[in-house]
């Protein structure tokens, strides 16, 4: 039967994260222009940022433009082109207004636009000089002082590691780390293992204790944003920083309080987490799916053990049957979140368990979409067979070797590489490598027998000419030695090559002509503006190598001459378009084009009539077979 799923599953298109896009068509019908929140007048509030949290995650997932367009147009609407943020306030010192900061990030990410950076930057001056406890640690908000929240960490951590990685500020990720410290050491409860919702550095506060600052009940979204904000700092840590361990440590703690106050029945968590008997109180949807998330990504990340998978799974399918419902109008409705809950304020809330069960329980409350949206993701990702389980695939960043300056104006490599969101980076390619269980690397020195036998998967893009890198690394024919002996053995070799004008071609043929395979250094399929169907190809149903791909769109292409050992594997009116060539136990695949680069996959500028992002699932999934498995 396990076998069976993983066949179907395998089957299912790329675009197949059903339960996340259900909510989006719902989130998209409500909230059209994403200006409004449940019928408001538009202003920069946290609970848009959780949302397209849920919409990037889906985006990364299927490639579907029009949830990019939806990040998009939510965040544009508040934007000046100097990065100023319409009806934000910094001067409020409210924490709640970092969190949309992530989106930002994104944004500017992927368009390099310079007002995503711009108002990033004010969101990262706030933080600069935001109030503090005498320990360090945020204030919630300028009207709550010295009080600090388990949501506030979800609001600003998460970004300010995103910021602090991506502008190389290594000081500031100790003090990220103080912020979870702080938090753990003040709010949680040694005999539960839960965390108090708040805490009281001055002991002011009626609903603070005398001695300990804690506030009096164990909220349960309260703690979801904490799990969040864990899983989702982390992934911006340095490898090596002190403080990674100690998050870890944190989020293991947390993950056990989880676990032991998860309803066995249902799968999912109360309001108020440790009063499950007790009268009134209820299944909450958005903790529940904030866990849910929290510890699915945890696993995914390595930074839990493998035995949380079976609680998410459990939270998963128990929120499933408790609070989703089919929307009449199509996608589905989330029932069961309650509205709000805080500390203090006026009218004053005291943290009693009677006033945590008195606020409203609505549907399709952001905060509780957002979260939905985001442990679908996670647990449809979990979903896929992890075909790619113990791959290693390396990028080669010494053929094409370019630089530019970096967001922080340091020397940075770009251009086919992994780690880069814009139109020529190839993270979402990475992506898709990711959520199959393989592993990503980039081998930036000359290939070599000992560096080629720590990969399974090599790539090689568009090497470099003079005009791109002033000194470049051609091929020699001991590299191209080193490579053949390597694909002999059992190693799967790709090539993306480039256009006559855009590519080293001549020289590089060198090691591609050992394996049959001669690039024509021409050029076709040339592009006119927008005029995208000139660069449409037809891929035959019963093509080996892209099993559920019809339509593509490759511009610009090298034509291939191909001799034994090599076959072609499309064609197109008489040009070889892409070839494969087996050679010992190894395999090559080649195409005149570096092809799957984000702007051809991200449905940002290709028509959806395109199916790119499929057939780069489908290529992984045929490299992968090429594997000799040790």
């Amino acid at each position: 039967m396990k076998k069976l799923l993983n066949t179907l599953l395998l089957l299912l298109p790329a675009f197949a994260f059903a339960q996340s896009a259900k909510m989006a068509e719902t989130m998209i019908r409500i909230w059209g222009d994403s200006l409004q929140l449940a019928g408001r007048p538009a202003h920069w509030t946290y609970d848009q940022g959780v949302v397209l949290e849920g919409f990037t995650g889906l985006w990364k997932n299927t490639g579907d433009g029009k949830y990019f367009r939806f990040i998009q147009t939510g965040m544009d609407h508040y934007l000046e082109k100097d990065g100023t943020i319409r009806t934000y306030k910094a001067e409020d010192y409210n924490i709640d207004h970092i969190k949309n900061g992530r989106s930002l990030l994104l944004l500017y990410k992927v368009t390099n636009e310079e007002k995503y950076k711009l108002a990033a930057d004010k969101l990262k001056a706030q933080l600069d000089k935001h109030p503090r406890t005498n320990e360090g640690g945020f204030w919630h908000k300028k009207r709550y002082p010295y009080q600090m929240w388990l949501d506030g960490l979800y609001m600003a951590e998460p970004f300010y590691a995103e910021y602090a990685a991506l502008f190389h500020d290594e000081a500031a990720f100790k003090d990220i780390t103080r912020q979870f410290v702080l938090m753990e050491v003040h709010s949680r409860d040694a005999r539960t293992g839960l965390l108090y919702h708040g805490y009281d550095e001055s002991r002011q506060q009626k609903w603070a204790d005398k001695t300990t600052g804690r506030s009096p009940n164990f909220w349960g979204r309260a703690m979801g944003w904490y799990g969040m904000a864990l899983v989702d700092a982390l992934e911006y840590f340095p490898q090596g920083h002190p403080g990674k361990d100690s998050l870890i440590q944190i989020l293991n703690r947390m993950a056990a309080a989880v676990k032991k106050y998860q309803d066995p029945a249902s799968g999912c968590w109360w309001q108020v987490l440790d009063k499950a008997k007790e009268k009134g109180n209820y299944l909450e949807a958005s903790a529940s799916c904030m866990f849910v998330y929290a510890l699915a990504k945890g696993v995914r990340l390595g930074y839990l053990p493998a035995s949380y998978s079976a609680v998410a799974d459990k939270g998963y399918k128990g929120l499933t049957k408790q609070f989703v419902r089919p929307a009449p109008e199509g996608g589905v409705n989330l029932e069961g979140t309650v509205s709000v809950a805080g500390l203090g304020g006026d009218p004053y809330r005291d943290g009693s368990y009677a006033y945590y069960l008195s606020e409203k329980v609505i549907v399709n409350d952001p905060k509780g979409v957002g979260a939905y949206m985001l442990a679908s993701n996670e647990m449809e990702q979990a979903a896929i067979p992890k075909t790619g389980k113990g791959v290693t695939v390396t990028i080669d960043n010494y053929f094409n070797n370019e630089f530019r300056k970096s967001a922080a104006g340091q020397p940075e490599s770009w251009h086919y590489v992994w780690n880069e969101m814009d139109n020529g980076g190839y993270s979402l390619w990475g992506h898709i490598f990711h959520n199959r269980g393989a592993t990503t690397k980039t081998l930036s020195a000359a290939p070599t027998a000992a560096t080629l036998a720590k990969t399974d998967i090599f790539l090689i893009v568009d090497p470099d000419t003079q005009k791109e890198t002033t000194q470049p690394n051609y091929m020699t024919d001991a590299h191209a030695e080193e490579i053949y002996n390597w694909v002999k053995k059992g190693g799967v070799l790709v090539i993306l090559q480039n256009d006559a004008g855009n590519s080293e071609i001549k020289t590089f043929n060198k090691l591609t002509g050992r394996f049959g395979i001669t690039f024509k250094e021409d050029s076709r399929n040339h592009v006119e503006g927008k005029q995208f169907e000139q660069g449409a190809l037809f891929l035959p149903a019963g093509n080996e190598v892209f099993p559920h791909t019809k339509k593509i769109y490759i511009k610009e292409i090298s034509t291939i001459a191909t001799a034994q050992p090599a076959k072609a594997v499309y064609t197109d009116k008489g040009d070889v378009v892409m070839a494969v060539s087996k050679v010992g136990k190894g395999t090559v695949f080649a195409v005149g084009d570096p092809w799957f680069y984000n702007e051809y996959l991200d449905g940002r500028r290709l028509p959806a009539s395109f199916e790119n992002y499929q057939a780069a699932v489908d290529l992984t999934e045929w490299l992968f077979k090429q594997v000799v498995r040790k």
